[in-house]
């Protein structure tokens, strides 16, 4: 993503890189053909270090903190967040203390351990890990890198929006899709639209900015459905996607903001049937995509069926991680056959 350094805040000697950004952008053939769309891509954010699209804004806030001289620094995480400061920290030889859900994805757990993060395991939401960081980060020495509560992370993920006007010609899709938990991602991209247009690289043309929850925790969908400015606090909060397990997103009004004006939308889908798209962009395409990733295509298939979207419309579909990083939600779509199952089968094991 550094191939944009002149629009990123760190100096080139404070910059910490483990190679993230300039992701593919995959053309879909089985998969847009089944769900009739004729031009349908996917931005695989899961091809970034730490398997996520948070290294591009850990990358840009730990090369600050290098630069600033901040040699401590905090998070709270739903999962991936907290694996791409570990590492990033990790490489500039900074501290890292990071709070997460007890119920967080084991390969989120290990990377931090295996990083050398001091690890806090939260009975809560990632909602109950800020507040803990904000209230013992002042009398620790700690660096608050909290979802906009600092400058720097939505700077690295703006690189999105470069990336994929820039794989496309400067010629931006019709319709983005964009798994939204903090949402940072969706608001990082409207800034780099913004910045670009001054720039005179694209014109002011927009994409529909389709922002993707899960049913068990849709604040935003909500909030959009009811014409509100800002969320509420989504009360008993559950997804099997963790990155989308986000109650009240700090920068709801921004996200909102870009879906309004894009003429865009917000939609919930369910656990089943995000799992379900996982399997078949697998299957069909071979992306395994993260849970927050599959929720997209299944949100695309409603609004195709719904005629929100045109079969010739240009879709881009934000893959937010590798579905590596999710066993536990994977592994009830293929339930592992038991000694004697598979002897039956012939010692073959097939798709359930």
């Amino acid at each position: 993503m550094w191939r944009y350094a002149p629009i990123l805040p760190a100096a080139p000697a404070s910059i910490v890189s483990l190679g993230e950004g300039w992701t593919p952008l995959i053309r879909t053939r089985r998969l847009g053909s089944r769900l009739g769309a004729e031009s349908l891509w996917v931005k695989d954010e899961g091809l970034n270090p730490t398997a996520s699209f948070k290294a591009r804004g850990l990358s840009c806030a730990i090369s600050m903190c290098v630069e600033l001289g901040i040699r401590k620094v905090a998070i709270p995480s739903a999962g991936n967040a907290a694996s791409a400061l570990a590492a990033y920290a990790a490489a500039a030889g900074i501290e890292s203390y990071i709070f997460m859900p007890r119920d967080v994805p084991q390969a989120n757990y290990l990377e931090c351990m295996a990083y050398g993060a001091n690890v806090t395991l939260v009975d809560g939401l990632i909602s109950d890990c800020g507040r803990m960081v904000a209230e013992r980060a002042p009398a620790e020495g700690w660096f608050d890198v909290s979802t906009l509560k600092e400058p720097y992370r939505i700077e690295g993920k703006k690189t999105m929006g470069y990336e994929v006007a820039e794989q496309m010609d400067w010629e931006l899709p019709d319709a983005i899709f964009y798994p939204t938990g903090g949402g940072v991602g969706m608001i990082g991209m409207w800034k780099a639209f913004e910045e670009m247009d001054k720039l005179g690289w694209i014109g002011s043309r927009r994409p529909k900015m389709i922002a993707v929850q899960a049913a068990g925790c849709a604040p935003v969908v909500r909030a959009f459905e009811d014409n509100q400015p800002r969320s509420q606090f989504y009360e008993n909060a559950h997804t099997v996607a963790a990155g989308l397990r986000v109650p009240k997103p700090l920068g709801d009004f921004l996200i909102l903001d870009a879906v309004r004006t894009s003429h865009g939308t917000a939609i919930a889908v369910t656990d089943e049937e995000l799992l379900d798209a996982g399997v078949r962009l697998a299957s069909e395409e071979g992306i395994y995509a993260a849970p927050e990733g599959a929720a997209c295509v299944a949100a695309l298939e409603k609004l195709l069926v719904n005629g929100f979207l045109q079969p010739s419309d240009r879709i881009v579909i934000y893959n937010t991680g590798s579905g590596l990083k999710y066993p536990e939600a994977y592994s009830t779509r293929f339930p592992r056959a038991t000694a004697s199952e598979q002897e039956k089968l012939g010692g073959l094991i097939t798709p359930r």
